[in-house]
């Protein structure tokens, strides 16, 4: 992805989420990806997908179980 294509992405999800503190971060190997960190912190990864002319940017965040909260009782 080049720094505008950066560029555009992150204030997309900022005005999006409505977050200021979203950031995306170069990945130094991977040249069609790039993490995104909110407050400095690593959340997922964003991928550059070009097909018949087309682009778009995939999300892919992992979200891992021992990292939810307990449910409340009366969801159990």
């Amino acid at each position: 992805m080049t720094r505008s294509e950066i560029w555009r992405v992150e204030k997309y999800l900022r005005n999006l989420f409505r977050l200021d503190t979203i950031t995306l971060v170069e990945r130094p190997k991977q040249t069609d990806s790039v993490e995104v960190h909110i407050g400095g912190e690593f959340i997922g990864v964003i991928f550059k997908d070009e097909e018949d002319g087309d682009v778009s940017y995939a999300f892919n965040m992992a979200i891992l179980e021992m990292d939810l909260p307990d449910p409340p009782p009366s969801r159990t």
